[in-house]
């Protein structure tokens, strides 16, 4: 049983506590052995005055003596009808130290006179005043040593107190065999039950089914069960993904090279002496072309991480000219979807310019996709513009706002996606790449006038080494 485990403090409290408890008993009780044994001193003397008096005052000095030394002291006075007498006495080796007048005391006198004579080692000879039994007198006094009165203290004490240390022990010992089987077993199931789990946290059989009696620990096993089913969920759910998302790699690795190859043929139909097929191609075109950027976009999220932004110096107004110009011309929405710009045309920040394209290129596209599904016209506007701290670029439109679910799984792929065969991968890319650099991309307000999301580059990512700069473009 060692100190650092709980049965083990358990036990050495309980002895604490009942030693503490046991001095606290043994200040009365030996104030109250004190008192018993001066008292019985007193009746040894009365009885011993008594045997004078039936005697007509007359006793052999031999038998006097004997009388005092068996009641353990040196002179008997005893008050009757007034009359002060002095019945037994005998030479006194000392002065008289202290008189103690049991008639009067009190408790707490009681306790300091036990103290007193206790933690005084000399001996001494003391004058004790009590009230004789049975009526035999007002007063009897006698004159003793504290010597005789102290060592019985002494072996009293030492008894009382081996006495409590064994029940101590004993109940200490009682105590750790009933904590041992009513708190440290169960404990001990659970961490089992933790143990085995983490070791398995896929298999549902290690969960452990709370079945404790006592309140505390069936509610920590009950919370424990509670976890450990939302973790293996969320674990069997993120294998499926993984999973499903290996397939997914998969099948875009070879449709992209599939698409590649056709979106080769389209371009030369555009070379045609059919004008419908020339009319037409732009479209095929456009749509292999957006077809490639989703495989594309699908493999890129099957990476580990995207790879460290390059810093250069650009002007953020000439960037977001380039991906309204390619989102005007995505088919069915051209003329559909009005692009407002709002950005200082001297507005140079420093950021990775492919990277940030893709970002501005997935939250405009995902504005008009949503536009586009109303089957009306709509806006969306990009502006921009620095704080002491921050670059901050704002994309908002005018389509129909974000459904419930779309809010609730935003940032998550495959979950996230606002309109239906949605991946929901376009504004989990745009996070990851935007926290690359440090910063955080927000969603402002989305309602039925619309959404507006929020770009924020913090300024101090300028502060890198040479090396991760590029030359300014």
């Amino acid at each position: 049983m060692r100190l650092n485990t709980i049965s083990g403090r358990f036990a050495a409290l309980t002895i604490m506590f009942v030693i503490l408890a046991e001095l606290f008993i043994l200040l009365p009780s030996l104030a109250s052995f004190r008192l018993d044994h001066l008292e019985s001193r007193l009746e040894r003397a009365q009885i011993a005055s008594l045997a004078l008096l039936a005697t007509d005052d007359s006793l052999a000095a031999d038998l006097e003596s004997e009388l005092l030394q068996n009641a353990g002291v040196f002179n008997v006075v005893l008050r009757r009808d007034d009359i002060r007498q002095l019945v037994l006495s005998s030479p006194i080796p000392g002065p008289i130290a202290a008189t103690y007048d049991l008639r009067s005391e009190g408790i707490l006198q009681t306790i300091d006179d036990a103290l007193a004579t206790l933690f005084r080692p000399q001996n001494e000879v003391i004058r004790v005043i009590g009230a004789p039994v049975n009526q035999a007198g007002q007063l009897i006094e006698i004159t003793m040593e504290t010597a005789p009165l102290r060592e019985a203290m002494i072996d009293y004490g030492l008894r009382l107190l081996a006495l409590s240390a064994a029940f101590s022990i004993l109940t200490a010992v009682l105590l750790f065999l009933a904590a041992q089987r009513l708190i440290l077993a169960p404990i001990r199931r659970v961490i089992s039950h933790m143990s085995a789990y983490a070791s398995a946290p896929e298999d549902a059989r290690h969960i452990i089914i709370p079945d404790a009696h006592l309140a505390e620990l069936r509610e920590a096993e009950t919370a424990l069960e509670a976890m450990q089913k939302t973790v293996t969920s969320s674990l069997k759910q993120k294998e499926r993904m993984a999973q499903l998302g290996q397939a997914v790699a998969k099948i875009s690795h070879d449709l992209r090279n599939i698409l590649t190859t056709a979106q080769i043929f389209a371009d030369r139909l555009e070379d045609s002496a059919d004008p419908k097929v020339r009319r037409a191609a732009p479209k095929l075109v456009n749509s292999i072309t957006r077809a490639v950027n989703l495989c594309e976009t699908t493999l890129a999220f099957g990476k580990a991480e995207e790879p460290s932004p390059t810093l250069s110096r650009f002007n953020l107004a000439q960037l977001a000219a380039e991906v309204v110009e390619a989102e005007s011309l995505a088919g069915e929405a051209a003329g559909q979807v009005d692009f407002l710009t709002d950005i200082p045309p001297s507005l140079t920040i420093r950021a990775d310019r492919d990277q940030l394209y893709r970002v501005l290129a997935n939250l405009v596209r995902n504005a008009r996709q949503a536009i586009e599904g109303t089957r009306q016209s709509g806006t969306i506007e990009i502006g921009a513009g620095e704080s002491d701290t921050d670059w901050w670029i704002r994309v908002g439109d005018t389509g129909p706002g974000l459904p419930d679910k779309a809010r609730e799984y935003l940032f998550q792929p495959f979950t996230g996606s606002a309109r239906k065969g949605g991946t929901g991968l376009g504004l989990t890319i745009a996070a990851d790449l935007v926290r690359g650099h440090g910063g955080r991309l927000e969603l402002l307000r989305s309602d039925g006038e619309g959404s507006q999301f929020c770009i924020l580059i913090p300024r101090a990512m300028a502060i890198l080494p040479q090396r991760h700069v590029t030359a300014a473009r």
